[in-house]
């Protein structure tokens, strides 16, 4: 019985294939194919969403503000509705000596932190915030404008790293709790 078109076709292109590589070569194809197949992934690709980010933010929709958001200002850093104490609970560090990132001397921060959101009114982006004490001295007095526990969006004691009710003098010399600093991390998505 003689085979038919397609088969005929099919045997001449295994056997030209045959004929022109070897198995290990055929095998070396496939297993760069294999990698090359779970690496694409990984290659970095301008994706539409990226390209969103650079346009202008939209200004957020007023029902989905916080009423910490809706009060937020962004000029006065050591004032309790600055923008980035939207989660911190303690005296700011920029009352202090410090700074709003920077313990005053005589203090040394935490290795630990914890973290928030906070939308920033100026640009209507959200920024992640740590929140660092710095500890070594007794509690910083001032005026009760820099005392602040504003717990927006705040999470159970079950998610710690969240929680703004822990002194976070952890792994330093002293546990004697100074003061609070409100880091920006980077943008959130």
């Amino acid at each position: 019985m003689k085979p038919s078109f397609p088969e005929q076709i099919g045997e001449q292109l295994t056997r030209k294939l045959a004929s022109s590589s070897s198995r290990r070569g055929v095998l070396g194809r496939v297993g760069t194919a294999m990698v090359a197949g779970g690496v694409f992934p990984l290659l970095p690709v301008q994706r539409a969403r990226a390209a969103a980010g650079s346009a202008a933010p939209r200004p957020a929709d007023v029902t989905t503000l916080s009423d910490f958001e809706r009060r937020a200002q962004s000029s006065d850093p050591t004032k309790c509705n600055y923008w980035r104490h939207c989660a911190i609970d303690g005296v700011l560090c920029g009352c202090c000596g410090g700074g709003i990132h920077t313990c005053p001397p005589g203090t040394q921060p935490s290795p630990v932190s914890w973290i928030g959101t906070c939308r920033n009114p100026d640009d209507g982006r959200s920024y992640v915030i740590a929140y660092r004490d710095c500890c070594g001295r007794t509690t910083c007095t001032t005026s009760s404008d820099c005392e602040c526990n504003t717990a927006d969006r705040e999470m159970p004691i079950y998610r710690p790293q969240t929680s703004n009710d822990i002194i976070w003098c952890f792994g330093t010399t002293s546990a004697a709790y100074h003061c609070s600093t409100a880091a920006i991390v980077g943008q959130a998505e």
